[in-house]
């Protein structure tokens, strides 16, 4: 590694002068500050000297830089406008999202709306507020549904709180793995998450009501014992990450409506029992991640274990499978999940593990094209995505995970 000795970049005589000190960074220096900048291998680091600089036309800069590892903010910072470009291409007149623009997926889907809308939770624009105002919306329209629900348990799949709905947030008249309890705990969840960062996610007492229905409603199906379909739709068995979604999104809203203690309680004494195992059938599942993100209710040693096992066993070369043997989209070998890299990596961060978290930056960025359609999956055995590209959930934790990722570099500049 050479250094280049870059000098004669003129101070303006008033005001501020703007210049680039590499390829693809560029700050805005005051004109009584002398700025020598130091750029090692990783790190950047800035000195100054003011007051006696004044008159001083020229700066002289050593620039240290590694060509192999440039990283660049700002060429990342308009990269990923296009990310909510396509995100609001699949944003419908309602404030909900439809999972993919391809037609297999022209559905929305309560969880994947959640996930879809992540990375609104911190930003001042309104689309967070108004998917979650859809999604009351849905729950008004099948209240009577949940009414019956609170103290009847559903025997048929068709009389749970359906997990799938048309764009118009109608029923669909088609069988249906419904049976999804994470999705309610993902709403909670959402909601809760959403009023304590300061969203109008509540718009009036209607609201609250549903709220607190849903809460019932997880009571009466016994949520911290009852089989169902899990994250990814398929064979009823009891799921570690539904029993998690529903502790998280319980605990979330007990500061807005009445939740019995001894109902978190019981979720969270099964969760000890079936972890680190996500099912019966399943002893790791990709769906585990989001007990470490976005719920944040397990503990270390437990969310290390997770992390331990999902990449030694899921994680491939375009993404990770769901779990081993999974057959949808199996060609030959399990579909890899475009997804499973972003996940990995916001997982990371939550534990602090920033190196870590870092060895997922190209591999996710591997799987972003230059219009940002991030794929559902890359087929089994055949090195090419499915047909639901772009999907929501996709563009959404790769745009979430690379955000949090140059926001860490920046602050440690």
């Amino acid at each position: 590694m050479g250094e280049v000795y870059v000098q004669l970049y003129r101070l303006a005589p008033r005001g501020q002068m703007f210049f680039t000190f590499s390829p693809f960074f560029s700050i805005r220096i005051p004109k009584n500050m002398l700025i020598h900048i130091i750029l090692l291998q990783k790190n950047i680091t800035l000195w100054k000297r003011s007051k006696s600089v004044v008159n001083r036309r020229f700066i002289n800069i050593w620039n240290v830089y590694n060509e192999n590892r440039r990283y660049s903010l700002e060429v990342l910072r308009v990269k990923m406008e296009k990310a909510i470009e396509v995100l609001d291409q699949m944003r419908l007149p309602n404030g909900a999202y439809t999972a993919s623009l391809s037609k297999d997926y022209s559905y929305v889907w309560i969880r994947d709306v959640v996930y879809t809308v992540l990375p609104f939770l911190s930003q001042s624009c309104d689309r967070y507020e108004k998917a979650y105002h859809a999604l009351f919306d849905l729950f008004k329209e099948y209240e009577w549904k949940i009414d019956i629900h609170t103290e009847k348990k559903p025997v048929y799949i068709f009389e749970y709180i359906h997990a799938r709905y048309s764009t118009e947030l109608k029923e669909l008249n088609m069988e249906w793995g419904h049976a999804q309890n994470d999705a309610i705990g993902a709403f909670l969840w959402g909601v809760g998450e959403g009023v304590r960062h300061g969203k109008q996610v509540i718009r009036d007492k209607g609201d609250l009501q549903i709220v607190q229905k849903l809460v019932h409603y997880l009571d009466c199906l016994q949520y911290w014992q009852a089989k169902d379909n899990g994250m990814w739709e398929e064979n009823m068995e009891l799921h570690a990450s539904s029993i998690g979604a529903c502790v998280a999104g319980l605990k979330a809203v007990k500061m807005l409506v009445h939740v019995e203690e001894d109902l978190i309680q019981k979720g969270e004494e099964a969760l000890r029992f079936l972890l680190p195992r996500e099912s019966e059938t399943k002893d790791v599942d990709l769906a585990l991640l989001s007990l470490i993100f976005p719920y944040r209710i397990v503990d270390r040693k437990t969310a290390l274990l997770i992390l331990q096992q999902v990449p030694n066993k899921l994680e491939r070369k375009r993404g990770c499978i769901r779990y081993e043997n999974d057959q949808y989209y199996n060609e030959g070998s399990e579909a890899e999940w475009c997804f499973g890299f972003p996940w990995l990596g916001l997982c990371y961060s939550e534990l602090g593990m920033d190196e870590k978290a870092n060895e997922y930056i190209e591999k996710t960025k591997r799987n972003i094209p230059e219009n940002w359609e991030v794929p559902e999956l890359f087929i089994g055995g055949r090195n090419i995505h499915n047909v639901n590209t772009p999907l929501a959930w996709s563009v959404a934790l790769s745009y979430l995970f690379l955000q949090r990722m140059g926001q860490t570099k920046r602050q440690l500049q």
